[in-house]
């Protein structure tokens, strides 16, 4: 893909989205090149964009917008919306989250996922180039929508993914591949899947840009950080997707522990089990200086946009945001 970039993951953590403004416009003078957002129990994915968009000159993404809990209508008008603001500056980074988010808490159907990750792919193209689209799939139908505020710059689709099926479908036939919650060694076991489906499907391999959101504690170490960092890792990595994803990645046996302490409903267990390794593979902390090197290991196994995602498990509200803005300004790509 060419050049690296450095991108921060938004919004941060204590601040408002109008504080976002001075944010933004920070971030991009020290030389971040991107704004990417998620969207799991905080603000919507895509409110965070607008701000930033309308303030900068930054390239804005969502990794990502849920393709059960918003329409295919809905996604792309609201995709649309942000292109309009961002004038060629927005990726649409869709994916299939989890159970919890999908049937918990939206009332949906968690199932087919890599097919109703596909068809929302090839429903999306068309549609935000303007067709009018009519599409039957085994997961939703469309009957003759057309958007009417076509955007007037291409948006580019991301595809988030974990293990193979995913990860073939992103090489096939997005733009980019989302990846998180692994760590530089393991980033070219899922790009070299990726890399070869975008060849087998006639691509080149080298035009699907690979961007992984990175998780840094802020925190000087302490027993606070470490007890956050353990609770951080406990609620992802007991999420069945993302149980599976480690699976496939190799950490059966030393998460084995962490894993039969949750099933057995042994939480407190289930934190303190988790392995140092693996909050050292997983987590960046440590000075700017070693935090600075661990990106760029990402980097060179074939990462090519780095979200920063800022985390601050200790102090008060007032001292989080100060840890956020410091490691932004500490990790900045001109330093």
């Amino acid at each position: 893909m060419g050049q690296k970039r450095w991108a921060i993951s938004l919004p941060f953590e204590g601040f408002s989205l109008a504080e976002h403004v001075a944010i933004a416009k920070e971030a991009e003078q020290l030389g971040y090149s991107d704004g990417w957002t998620s969207e799991v129990d905080g603000v919507d994915g895509f409110s965070p964009l607008a701000v930033v968009a309308g303030t900068t000159q930054m390239r804005v993404g969502i990794a990502i917008a849920n393709v059960y809990t918003r329409g295919p209508a809905t996604l792309a008008m609201t995709a649309a919306g942000i292109a309009e603001v961002a004038q060629g500056r927005f990726c649409l980074g869709i994916g299939a989250g989890s159970q919890a988010i999908v049937e918990f808490w939206n009332g949906g159907k968690f199932e087919k996922v890599t097919q109703r990750v596909r068809e929302t792919v090839q429903f999306l193209r068309p549609a935000l180039a303007g067709e009018r689209v009519v599409f039957h799939g085994e997961t939703f139908s469309v009957e003759g929508f057309r958007i009417s505020r076509t955007p007037t710059h291409p948006v580019p689709i991301h595809v988030a993914a974990l293990r193979p099926p995913m990860l073939r479908l992103a090489g096939e036939l997005a733009d980019g591949c989302i990846i998180n919650w692994l760590s530089a060694d393991d980033v070219r076991k899922s790009t070299a899947v990726v890399r070869e489906a975008a060849q087998k499907s006639g691509r080149d391999p080298e035009s699907v840009e690979i961007t992984a959101r990175v998780f840094i504690c802020v925190d000087p170490p302490s027993p606070e950080a470490e007890l956050g960092v353990r609770r951080h890792i406990n609620f992802y990595l007991n999420v069945p997707v993302y149980r599976a994803f480690q699976k496939w990645l190799g950490r059966e046996a030393i998460l084995a522990s962490m894993w039969n302490a949750w099933d057995a409903g042994d939480r407190k267990g289930a934190v303190a089990a988790v392995p140092q390794q693996v909050m050292n593979d997983l987590v960046l902390w440590g000075s700017p200086e070693h935090v600075r090197e661990q990106v760029r290991r990402y980097m060179e196994a074939g990462v090519d946009t780095v979200f920063l995602q800022f985390h601050s498990f200790v102090g008060d509200g007032a001292q989080k945001r100060e840890a956020a803005l410091q490691a932004m300004r500490e990790l900045a790509p001109t330093k």
